[in-house]
């Protein structure tokens, strides 16, 4: 009946996905469809940052959105899915120079151009290191839209943008507190800057009344910005210092005179209640000091180290200094006190060394109206659905509480702000041109943030800001995003309000929050740690398709992940489980055809179970695909494979095709056919490679599974008799089973079954099916019937519309029978409590659906039947002892 075919007997997915990506690519299978009155669906791939491999959060991210598209794309939508890269300023200008000081080189022996040339041959080289790895994943988008952040096209989009806000008068430039980086040496925005509880602590000093009448103590944790201090501040109504408004403090160390000013936003309470005001490198300082028309002394210079306004500390470390001065403050006799702390410290989230609050000529753009209206539009039909919704009040509060974005960084590589200023006149001009006369004018040394560029990705990848653009028109907004919860600040609230601004439409109709993978601990994956894994290593060994399995059945939407190897040894079973299936099919095909194809001939109760278990498989897939709930959708197609198709329809199938007749032969191998080939469509989302090789060694219609139709319902199979019918002969067979295994009676040697039915329907059906029975249970004898005699010892089960006997005498110990139907007996009265409780409820009975309170009324009838059954056998048995 078998014959050879071209499948390895166990899955290699080294095999199985060799060269199968490039024939993908060579058919052009991935780009959007021609047929103009398809749907269009679009995403737009999160660019990675072209300075390194990808993680295993990469992989996640990419998956599921390829998971989505790929379905989309079978259900005929026009599907867009645009892949491309980010620039990633201080990242890779800083992996960059960090392989130039290898050689001895800095930036600045090269020069602006020469570096840049540098930067683009990295750029390349990790660009195409990326393209192998969305390869080797599996990601089906369309190559030939792929996108930079630095592309001339997408570069027009973003100097149009920061014109257009300059002029608007919500891009400026000022000088203010920011967070710089010593090391990259430039400013960050807040969201660039991680806090860590780091040990410190807190220097009392003392400063002395310049007319000698006294001295107050100040407190500092950066006593090193003490030398720039203009100002010492007290709360106006804080008895303890009315009287020194007004008065002058001498500096130590410096002695320069500081005024003693009132000011609210002194906390009495907190330390001394006194506070030195450094303006230049404190953001509260600098907001004091305006309001009191304060000097502002910026004491540091751009790498960290004191400048000349520190005296004799100049050139000296910021770390270095502090220990210096706290040192001669020791020795002068103004230190009062150490007093040792923990507290949260910034550090640059590029580079990690420590921040510093300094005073600085940015570029910002003014976030109030920008938020404002992206908040508002969460109130429209025009918002954007974040799935899980929770994540919306996360969006919500951020935006609700936003400095002024800071968006000048003092690097060479990115975007160059479009503004000049005239070399004799020091005038400023900003445009998406330069100007004229451009010999007589400088443009600013400064790039813009990665993430104003970024912010832009949705709609400056499809060609805005030409409006007229093909693809701006048919796929903007796009459909989906797939991110991490962890830049919706960076980059969705950004997309979201820059979209706004400028086209008047949210940038995506979804944005799908996942979480982190973390290792099996728990803990987040670091460098630091080692705990990090190569998505590429765990391919090599387990194939692709096994890791998108895992990665798409790990966690619901917004939760995080733990990856372990167990794991994904679970993962490749399972693949290796529907290969050795479709193994079976195709094996036993013979010379059957598409031709031959015939689902309305004669059928078996189980052809007639798996085609309407089927039916309820694609409905339950394809609608919690819909809400992303791809675990969900994981788990119903895991149970319909391994438990319904593997485990009990091929298995009876054998029946048929060694037993059958021609028909039924015939009949039973389109089955079998057709349901394989419904359930490779609905997985190879999931799973693209394995089931495209499997789908090749069938017969099948079409070239590809990427673009074939996805299934559908089919109503003529809807049976829900069948199925309940099927898992009556189900139960049965498992109920005997585990029997045998209680007793320690093995398959292979014959008992005597008794069944009985619970009507003539059931008696019917079960003897119409006792072929089953017998492949299934191996009986000696197998009886049916209504009415039985049924001997004293025996082993009982109960099961929906029959009970079921096995006559072992002296092998059943009747104290441990009683023992267990006791257990029975009391699992279905709480069960019976459990339905009662919800049908007396009147709530759920007014709200629920009818057919869910119908299921609950058949359960209940279903479990007083079961309760009475086992309630009569415990009582044969106990008069049996004589109890």
């Amino acid at each position: 009946m078998t014959e050879e075919i071209n499948m390895s007997k166990k899955y290699q997915p080294t095999e199985v996905e060799a060269g199968r990506y490039e024939r993908w690519l060579e058919k052009d299978l991935f780009k959007p469809s021609e047929d103009p009155n398809a749907e269009p669906y679009s995403i737009v791939i999160p660019p990675p940052n072209v300075t390194g491999r990808l993680h295993l959060g990469h992989a996640w991210d990419t998956t599921l959105q390829d998971m989505i598209i790929r379905q989309k794309r079978m259900q005929g939508f026009d599907t867009l899915w645009l892949p491309g890269m980010d620039h990633a300023g201080i990242a890779t200008q800083a992996k960059v120079e960090e392989k130039l000081s290898q050689e001895g080189i800095s930036r600045y022996d090269l020069g602006r151009e020469k570096f840049l040339e540098k930067v683009w041959d990295w750029k390349e080289e990790y660009a195409s290191n990326i393209r192998d790895q969305w390869a080797k994943v599996g990601i089906s988008v369309d190559y030939s839209r792929e996108r930079f952040t630095l592309d001339e096209g997408l570069n027009d989009a973003v100097k149009k943008v920061f014109v257009d806000l300059y002029n608007k008068g919500l891009i400026y430039r000022g000088e203010y507190i920011i967070n710089w980086d010593p090391k990259a040496q430039t400013a960050l925005s807040d969201i660039e800057v991680d806090h860590k509880d780091v040990n410190g602590a807190f220097y009392h000093m003392k400063y002395a009344l310049t007319d000698g009448s006294g001295e107050v103590e100040i407190a500092t944790t950066r006593p090193e910005t003490m030398l720039g201090d203009t100002g010492v501040a007290v709360h106006p109504e804080d008895d303890r210092y009315k009287d020194l408004i007004g008065k002058t403090l001498t500096l130590p160390l410096v002695g320069r005179e500081l005024p003693i000013i009132a000011d609210e936003y002194v906390e009495m309470e907190f330390g001394t209640g006194v506070v030195k005001i450094t303006p230049a490198h404190d953001p509260n300082d600098f907001e004091i000091g305006n309001r009191h028309n304060l000097e502002r002394i910026n004491v540091m210079n751009n790498d960290g180290s004191m400048n000349d306004l520190a005296g004799e500390y100049s050139g000296m470390d910021r770390f270095e200094a502090r220990k210096a001065i706290v040192k001669d403050l020791k020795e002068q006799g103004y230190l009062i006190k150490v007093e040792e702390m923990v507290h949260s410290v910034g550090h640059s989230e590029r580079t990690g060394v420590v921040v510093e609050p300094r005073l600085s000529t940015q570029w910002f753009v003014k976030m109030d109206p920008l938020s404002e209206q992206a908040i508002n539009n969460q109130d429209t039909e025009n918002k954007v659905n974040f799935v899980p919704e929770r994540f919306e009040k996360t969006f919500h509060n951020w935006m609700g509480n936003l400095h002024d974005w800071v968006i000048s960084r003092q690097l060479w590589w990115g975007h160059r702000i479009p503004a000049w200023y005239h070399n004799e006149t020091g005038e400023m001009y900003v445009g998406e041109t330069e100007p004229e006369d451009s010999e007589n004018w400088t443009q600013d040394n400064d790039v813009l943030d990665t993430w104003f560029s970024s912010a832009l990705w949705p709609f400056s990848t499809m060609g805005w800001p030409n409006t007229e653009s093909e693809d701006f028109k048919r796929y903007f907004p796009t459909s989906t995003l797939v991110t991490g919860y962890d830049i919706i600040f960076f980059w969705v609230s950004r997309m979201i309000f820059q979209s706004l601004e400028f086209t008047e439409e949210r940038p995506f109709e979804n944005v799908l929050i996942h979480g982190l993978i973390r290792d099996e601990q728990g803990r987040k994956m670091s460098k630091s740690l080692g705990n990090g894994i190569d998505p590429m290593e765990v391919i090599d060994k387990y194939g692709a398709d096994a890791l998108r399995w895992f990665l798409s059945n790990g966690s619901a939407p917004g939760q995080d992940v733990r990856f372990s190897y167990e794991k994904m040894d679970a993962s490749w079973n399972f693949i290796n489980k529907i290969w050795n299936a479709s193994r079976y099919v195709i094996m036993n095909l013979e010379d059957f055809s598409l031709e031959d194809m015939n689902l309305n001939g004669k059928k078996s109760i189980a052809d007639k179970w798996i085609l309407a278990r089927l039916n309820e498989t694609i409905i339950q897939v394809t609608e919690l695909f819909e809400k992303f709930e791809f675990g969900e959708a994981g788990r119903a197609l895991y149970k319909f494979i391994w438990d319904d198709y593997c485990d009990w329809y091929i298995e009876m199938s054998k029946e048929i095709l060694f037993n059958g007749s021609d028909e039924e032969k015939s009949s039973t191998r389109s089955i079998l056919v057709h349901v394989l080939d419904q359930t490779l469509k609905l997985l190879h989302p999931v799973m693209p490679f394995v089931t495209e090789e499997i789908w090749e060694n069938m017969p099948h219609q079409g070239e590809s599974l990427v673009v074939a139709d996805y299934p559908v319902a089919n109503e003529a199979f809807d049976d829900q008799k069948s199925i309940n019918n099927m898992d009556m002969l189900i139960d049965l067979i498992r109920s005997v089973r585990t029997i045998r295994a209680e007793v320690n009676r093995p398959l292979s040697k014959k008992i005597d079954i008794l069944v009985r039915a619970k009507s003539d329907k059931e008696k019917v059906f079960l003897a119409e099916n006792k072929s089953f029975i017998e492949r299934f249970c191996n009986p000696e004898t197998l009886t049916i019937d209504t009415t039985l005699d049924v001997p004293d010892e025996v082993k009982t089960a109960v099961i929906s519309g029959a009970e079921i006997f096995l006559p072992l005498a002296g092998l059943v110990d009747v104290d441990e029978e009683i023992e267990r139907l006791g257990k029975e007996l009391e699992k279905w009265m709480q069960e019976i409590k459990r339905v009662e409780g919800k049908l007396s409820n009147q709530k759920f009975i007014s709200n629920a659906p009818e057919k869910i309170v119908e299921e609950e009324r058949n359960k209940q009838r279903e479990y007083q039947d079961r309760y009475a059954s086992v309630s009569d056998q415990l009582g044969k048995l106990k008069a049996l002892k004589g109890e």
